[in-house]
């Protein structure tokens, strides 16, 4: 990951409504809130895999929706991947200390909740024990990593966007049935890009 990161150029591919740039949003929106999220590879019988957890419904922005493990920066975190990482263990109990962190992928602005989200890619040389927290998630997705490769598995579909107000043809990654859009979906075309480049 030492090339320049794919950035918008990515992350424009999975919308199609007007969402501001997390570098916009860096210059004008001093009062974001600041998280991120860890985007774990690992091996299950020798194929990569990467986890995602869908979120317990709730009152709120994220409910039901598919995401990397993750959170809003905390006092105790001395950086944003400490952030991550103790996001990951809290959630789905992935260990910290068998997470080699590869690096980051380009920041990805939330207008919703006005969180801006670094991600960071981490790689476990062995499938973690995961444990979801019940208060938090409804299920652990272990997704094959070939599925976010593949140009069919990008699908588009009327989809609530909040940020619009309003019920719009959306592009989503379709992984074991589950719709992964916006931010997530950014995300994880910007990997797909990294790992077929």
């Amino acid at each position: 990951m030492e090339k320049p990161l794919p950035g918008w150029d990515a992350h424009s591919k999975m919308i199609n409504y007007i969402r501001p740039s997390a570098i916009d949003v860096e210059k004008v929106d001093p009062e974001a809130r600041h998280g991120a999220v860890l985007a774990l590879i690992y091996p299950v019988d020798n194929i990569p895999h990467v986890a995602l957890m869908l979120r317990n419904t709730y009152e709120g922005t994220h409910s039901g929706q598919v995401s990397f493990p993750g959170g809003k920066r905390e006092q105790i975190d001395k950086d944003l991947i400490q952030t991550a990482l103790r996001e990951a263990h809290e959630e789905m109990n992935i260990r910290p200390e068998e997470v080699t962190v590869v690096g980051p992928l380009s920041k990805v602005y939330i207008p919703p909740s006005r969180f801006l989200v670094a991600p960071f890619v981490g790689y476990s040389q062995k499938r973690p024990n995961f444990k979801r927290d019940p208060l938090e998630v409804a299920e652990i997705i272990e997704a094959p990593l070939h599925i976010i490769l593949e140009e069919s598995s990008i699908k588009q579909k009327p989809i609530f966007v909040q940020v619009t107000n309003s019920e719009l043809e959306v592009k989503y990654f379709d992984i074991l049935g589950h719709t992964v859009w916006g931010a997530t979906a950014m995300m994880l075309k910007e990997l797909a890009e990294i790992l077929t480049e």
